[in-house]
């Protein structure tokens, strides 16, 4: 594409990371860039304690957005796959497993794989998507004396379907067991609330539904199991002691942090805010309801899920058409000047559940920017890609 056409294109890749990004977190961006260059808490003088207290501000906000009790317990890390990796090896490090389900992305199952090389580390419940007790009752039946945790997307990054996440919190803490819920999906578009849905540690990336920038993301911790370091380095704190702190949030920030990037996320959560997570979800679940009514009257093209009800899914639709490969049709929506993605989307156990292994899926994620107009042309276009 041409630097003219790529500024032209209509963007529908948003469950991999939402574009445009708010003028106000480019902004914040510039301003850390410009006015917050020093190492935070490092330093004494004026400019490192003016990163600090940036820093400190964006672990007020999302504490108070996912309802975390203590700022201290929001952990920043690069993204929310590398939460993941510290939450799942620091959990699993002497033994044990957990229950999964068999949506789960890479972000979840690539871990879990390393770490069952020796013995397995977990087991995958099956989703029935619009059935909680289903749900529940397959989680429930995985649960023995090794299980550690229920570990689980909110949200398919697929097919949209959305897990019962207060439920499986309280049937994890039912059994004495922890809940891990990757929020890759659905945080800044579906509720979340810690103390309410029983979650232990939440992960959750910058650059998706909080409109952030990329290489920023959050472990907020929410109980006291230690967890060990992923890794060791500085930490600006206790420096005279070899050892790694024990504290929150030093234990699992060692190094410089992305001070841009958190000023970033500081104005996404912001944003989303300020717009309102309901409004957001309304006003993207009505394009993706009307993507759907359309695509389901053309008769080459395949939709994998059931109408998406607000309640049970996230606006994000999947669908094929006939005998064609999905990165070919992707390819051809791309000549028209729209962006979505195509194959297995880092999913593969979510296509296994709806045998799309083969082809992988054209997957359509709009964002609070995009317009009915954006839908219509999308769905024009397909209808002719489809004849």
């Amino acid at each position: 594409m041409t630097k003219q056409k790529l500024h032209q294109c209509i963007y529908f890749d948003n469950a991999a990371t939402t574009w445009p990004k708010p003028i106000s977190v480019t902004k914040a961006v510039c301003r850390a860039l410009t006015e917050y260059g020093a190492n935070p808490g490092r330093s004494g003088y004026a400019m490192g304690i003016a990163s600090s207290h940036q820093i400190f501000r964006c672990r007020q906000l999302a504490a108070e957005f996912f309802n975390l009790d203590n700022p201290a317990n929001v952990v920043f890390a690069q993204s929310c796959t590398m939460a993941l990796n510290i939450v799942l090896k620091g959990l699993l490090k002497s033994g044990g497993r957990v229950i999964v389900s068999d949506l789960e992305h890479n972000a979840v199952m690539r871990p879990l794989h390393a770490l069952s090389l020796c013995k397995p580390a977990y087991d995958i419940a099956r989703v029935t998507p619009g059935n909680t007790e289903k749900t529940l009752e397959s989680f429930r039946r995985l649960i023995c004396s090794d299980t550690k945790a229920i570990v689980c997307l909110h949200a398919s990054n697929v097919f949209g379907i959305r897990l019962p996440i207060r439920e499986l919190g309280r049937l994890a803490h039912q059994y004495g067991i922890l809940f891990i819920v990757d929020g890759a999906q659905s945080a800044g578009l579906l509720p979340i609330d810690m103390q309410a849905d029983g979650i232990d540690f939440l992960c959750v990336p910058g650059h998706k539904g909080l409109y952030g920038p990329m290489g920023i993301g959050m472990l907020l911790c929410n109980c006291k199991h230690y967890l060990p370091p992923l890794f060791e380095g500085g930490t600006g704190s206790l420096s005279a002691d070899l050892s790694q702190p024990v504290e929150l949030p030093d234990r699992f920030e060692s190094g410089t942090p992305n001070t841009a990037g958190i000023c970033g996320l500081c104005a996404g959560i912001e944003f989303v805010k300020k717009r309102g997570i309901q409004n957001i979800l309304e006003h993207e679940m009505q394009i993706v309801k009307y993507i759907y009514h359309r695509l389901e009257t053309m008769k080459d093209v395949i939709l994998y899920t059931e109408y998406p009800d607000i309640e049970r899914y996230s606006p994000v639709i999947a669908f094929n058409i006939k005998h064609r490969q999905s990165e070919d049709t992707a390819e051809a929506l791309d000549r028209r000047g729209i962006a979505v993605r195509a194959g297995l989307h880092c999913a593969p156990s979510a296509h296994r559940h709806f045998n799309t292994l083969n082809t992988g899926a054209v997957r359509v994620a709009p964002s609070v920017f995009t317009t009915m107009r954006d839908a219509q042309y999308l769905c024009d276009c397909i209808r002719e890609e489809a004849n």
